[in-house]
């Protein structure tokens, strides 16, 4: 159990995409590996970077909500599935289990003063769904937003992310994700199915699909192009016995869950489960 203070994210957007030109401030002397210690570091698409940097150094960290987007909602309480993993996380330092929610919620488009206090409009919600493969698999889980994964092989935002990730080896190796169930979600961006093709083929190219035991994937904001997804994910990864799950409530779509990485997980999509045991 992690009983140490808790680390917040305020980065979900946007503003946490430059967070690679930390690097040589952080690894090049292994200043952060000597700075830094167990405690629990909450944050979602951006800091998928952040997440990666703090397993380089062999920490665990947990995926899924920060505070602006979670703890700041409009709503006159956080959203009741969010509130519910927030207060296990800290009242216990662990998630013990994730389950789905029985509702999603649409994102807001107005958040002026006016919005405040208002209801979202919610959806009925239907569950984790298994694409392919066999619906129970187990692993460690690591990944994280889809678009700031494939920044680390691309130089079409910044010209040096290639460069300065190869340099510190912030993408894991093979036989790191070697057993590991691979977290995938999407931003608020909400990538077209060709720009969704584009980036499953590049970390395709990794040979990560060969090695992990599984992938889970959040559901996207808005479901938009919920289907083409999971048509192209199937189609891209190619490997029909390679486990395939789909719309957990982690990422960008609310409500959110929390995922913490590193520790022993079990996926049954039966029970429409996932246990964690971090012993």
């Amino acid at each position: 159990m992690i009983k140490n203070v808790a680390i917040v994210s305020l980065s979900s957007g946007v503003i946490g995409e430059d967070t690679y030109r930390l690097w040589p401030y952080l690894f090049e002397n292994d200043e952060l590996e000597h700075a830094i210690n167990q405690k629990i570091f909450l944050g979602f698409s951006d800091t998928t970077i952040n997440h990666l940097m703090l397993h380089k150094l062999g920490l665990h960290s947990f995926y899924g909500q920060s505070f602006l987007p979670d703890l700041c909602e409009l709503e006159k309480e956080i959203l009741p599935y969010t509130k519910s993993y927030f207060s296990e996380l800290i009242s216990n330092g662990t998630i013990s289990e994730i389950r789905t929610s029985e509702v999603w919620y649409e994102e807001r488009t107005d958040f002026s003063v006016a919005a405040v206090g208002t209801s979202r409009i919610q959806h009925e919600n239907h569950g984790f769904e298994l694409l392919q493969g066999n619906g129970k698999f187990s692993g460690k889980i690591l990944g994280g937003c889809l678009e700031s994964i494939y920044d680390i092989f691309d130089n079409s935002r910044y010209e040096d992310t290639v460069s300065l990730c190869e340099k510190y080896g912030l993408f894991p190796s093979l036989e790191d994700w070697k057993g590991k169930i691979l977290l995938l979600e999407t931003s608020e961006e909400q990538p077209k199915p060709d720009d969704y093709r584009k980036m499953l083929e590049k970390l395709k190219g990794t040979g990560i699909f060969d090695v992990v035991s599984g992938v889970i994937c959040g559901k996207p904001m808005d479901e938009k192009y919920f289907e083409q997804y999971k048509e192209i994910i199937v189609d891209v990864v190619n490997q029909p016995t390679l486990p395939i799950v789909v719309n957990i409530n982690v990422g960008h779509a609310t409500p959110r869950c929390i995922i913490p990485f590193g520790v022993n997980a079990c996926v049954d999509v039966e029970q429409q489960v996932i246990k964690f045991n971090d012993k």
